[in-house]
């Protein structure tokens, strides 16, 4: 099984960024956390960020071709994208939505996702808990599919 993380913008600043509101833990360190978790499930993962939207879009259709779900912190494109959100739709690889910071107890412009409707499932608010949470929601849909 191989399940591709793909994170939007300004995620690569985790550790350094509103640690109030994001935590101390930087990308690589979850990406460290989701891979210990997956070596443990015999399951193969890969985590790629970007800044860019189209550059999102690209990878989650190649991520369908490739990888068996998608788990997806789209960030600030989460409340924004219909590209985002129109390239999970064409897609038939399940995508789990996550977020770091429960985005329903922060800004009124956050509490509209345009990409929930097209996802097998949102994790919100358990800081990085939240990507090993949709690492274990990812094997979940996938093993109900069988």
């Amino acid at each position: 099984m191989k399940i591709l993380f793909l994170n939007g913008p300004n995620l690569n600043l985790l550790g350094d960024r509103e640690q109030l509101i994001y935590g101390a833990k930087t990308l690589a360190d979850i990406e460290e956390l989701v891979h210990k978790e997956a070596a443990g499930l015999g399951i193969e993962t890969e985590f790629r960020q970007t800044n860019y939207e189209g550059e999102l879009v690209d990878w989650i259709q190649q991520g369908a071709e490739s990888h068996d779900a998608i788990v997806l912190n789209a960030a600030a494109y989460t409340h924004t994208s219909i590209a985002i959100r129109d390239a999970i739709a064409a897609i038939l690889a399940p995508v789990i939505e996550v977020h770091i910071s429960n985005v329903y107890a922060r800004e009124g412009f956050r509490h509209k996702s345009m990409v929930s409707p097209v996802c097998s499932g949102v994790i919100a608010g358990f800081g990085a808990a939240s990507y090993l949470l949709g690492l274990r929601a990812a094997v979940a849909v996938l093993n109900s599919a069988k």
